[in-house]
């Protein structure tokens, strides 16, 4: 997992890089320039040569970034202009030093093939710009925005607003240049997951060392584009000592738990989990059947679903053959009631996980009872999505270590767990389901745009697979249904649960980018989803 870092924590790394390692700062920000320069290059297929480059230099670092790139460029063919919004003898430190070797450079004037262009800008309105400097920007191939990354913690200036308008341009002249930000796109805050005004609004970003929240959290990340995290040379150690309590999932986590959950030569169903689904009502059998049918192809052993008497035909006939269905106890309304304990209670003996809630209806008290009784008095850890997180709103249930609940609601069903309906309890997404988590003891895994997984010890996952598309009906069914899956298989192997949910959540978001590029958002179904799981091992296997 890669550690998510506030631009403090970031600034305090690059300090120590220097003052412990003896790496001068200046090579830092060399790296970062080559770095940048590789990813664009790798963009054009192998070769900048020939292309042009806008670079808007800011007077900070992040402006010397950008400095020294249009060096790297242009030392390779590149025909490059630069506008530093300041002057260069007002920059300092490393910054100045990459300015004024770029203004020693061959010069030429705009237009011509050699050489920099390089323009000082004093004092200029945003409109100005836009109506002089900003009217040609669909002449270039690209446009790279270093004016402040992770620096800026106010709303952009008058003077600066045109960033904003920079992608607007480019469509409306059918212009085709991409959109570079380095480290973070100007007007963002680096620490925060909601744009503080208007930003510049990238294709492509190249941070550093390691992402920041705005970086990897919507809606901010959505101005980021295509994000490459980059290494500039500091040591992973004093990554690992940051106090950032903060994660985004990578492929090799994942990969890394399918090794440790591989299929052995003794591999049979019993060696692989045996997970109880208590789901679906006489008018939600759908969802029985989407969540069944995904435990199922996780790679468990066995899968049973216990759903009302008056479902089960209907469940049982549209389930995969090999998942099994059991009728139980119900209210006049076709929901599972709480005289249904004794036969759920039975079945759960042989089981390695139970999930409960998907398709159950909570309109009744008796199944309200029946949610919190299998809760209370479960031997087993407990997937709890939809309506059973619905019987138990607001909670006030505590978890345990050996057997552990692992709640999945979207964000009005957050809401209903805080027993709020005020959005403002969740505005800071990352912090209320890490106290949320330490507070209840629970794993909590918070649906939406990014999947946020967090732990009892403070610990959230921000996980980067899925789109907009697994917002459809049924993809919830699914996400229980995997994680259930694979918990099941983790108990019989003694992997750590946490891991395994966060790795749940990349395959079935992995699953649903799959599916978005075969069949697209718009027509992609939970059952086209639930066919890319295989895909999606695949590729997680290739690597």
């Amino acid at each position: 997992m890669q550690k998510v870092l506030k631009a403090e924590e970031m600034r305090e790394v690059d300090r120590l890089t220097t003052e412990k390692y003896g790496i001068p700062s200046i090579i830092l920000m060399e790296n970062a320039a080559h770095v940048t320069s590789r990813i664009i290059t790798e963009k054009l297929g192998g070769s900048v040569e020939g292309k042009s480059f806008l670079i808007l230099c800011g007077k900070g670092n992040n402006g010397g970034d950008g400095a020294a790139l249009a060096r790297i460029l242009w030392m390779l063919g590149a025909f490059v202009s630069v506008e530093v919004f300041g002057k260069v003898e007002q920059t300092k430190g490393d910054a100045k030093t990459n300015f004024e070797i770029i203004n020693k450079l061959p010069s030429r004037a705009k237009g011509d093939k050699k050489g920099i262009y390089v323009y000082e800008h004093k004092e200029l309105d945003s409109l100005d710009w836009l109506n002089t400097m900003g009217f040609h920007v669909y002449e270039y191939d690209f446009i790279v925005d270093a004016m402040f990354g992770t620096g800026l913690t106010r709303p952009l200036g008058e003077s600066h607003k045109f960033l904003s308008h920079i992608a607007e341009l480019s469509d409306f002249h059918n212009g085709k240049p991409l959109l570079v930000a380095i480290d973070l796109p100007s007007g963002l805050n680096a620490d925060l997951e909601v744009p503080i005004g208007s930003n510049f609004c990238a294709d492509l970003t190249v941070t550093f060392t390691a992402p920041k929240l705005a970086n990897v959290l919507p809606p901010a990340s959505s101005f980021n584009g295509e994000l490459h995290v980059a290494n500039i040379g500091s040591p992973k150690e004093l990554i690992d000592n940051c106090p950032s309590q903060t994660f985004l999932t990578e492929k090799e986590d994942v990969k890394g738990w399918m090794n440790q959950t591989r299929f052995s030569r003794d591999s049979y169903k019993n060696k692989r989990g045996n997970a109880l689904l208590i789901v679906g009502s006489r008018n939600y059998t759908g969802a029985a059947v989407l969540a069944g049918n995904v435990a199922m192809v996780s790679g468990v052993g066995l899968v049973t679903i216990a759903t009302s008497q008056s479902a089960q035909e209907s469940v049982s006939s549209r389930v995969l053959a090999e998942v099994m269905t059991q009728g139980v106890d119900e209210t006049a309304k076709g929901a599972i009631s709480l005289e249904a304990f004794g036969k759920i209670e039975d079945l759960s003996e042989k089981a390695d996980v139970i999930a409960i809630g998907s398709g159950l209806s909570s309109d009744e008290e008796s199944t309200k009872k029946l949610v919190r009784k299998v809760v209370e008095n479960r031997k087993t850890p407990i997937v709890i999505d939809a309506d059973g997180l619905n019987s138990l709103s607001p909670f006030n249930l505590q978890g345990s270590d050996d057997f552990p609940l692992i709640l999945t609601p979207h964000e009005g069903e957050f809401l209903r767990l805080l027993g709020t309906d005020d959005k403002e309890a969740i505005k800071d997404r990352v912090e209320a389901v890490r106290e949320f988590s330490k507070k209840h003891n629970v794993i909590l895994v918070l649906k939406g745009e990014r999947v946020l997984i967090a732990e009892p010890s403070g610990r959230v996952v921000l996980n980067p697979s899925g789109n907009s598309g697994l917002g459809k009906a049924g993809n919830g069914d699914n996400l229980t249904g995997i994680i259930t899956g694979f918990v099941a298989q983790a108990i019989q192997v003694k992997v750590d649960i946490f891991e395994t949910v966060v790795a749940a959540v990349y395959v079935a978001g992995l699953a649903g980018d799959i599916a978005e590029k075969k069949i697209g958002k718009r027509t992609m179904l939970a059952s086209d989803v639930r066919e890319c799981l295989k895909e999606a091992f695949e590729d997680i296997e290739n690597g």
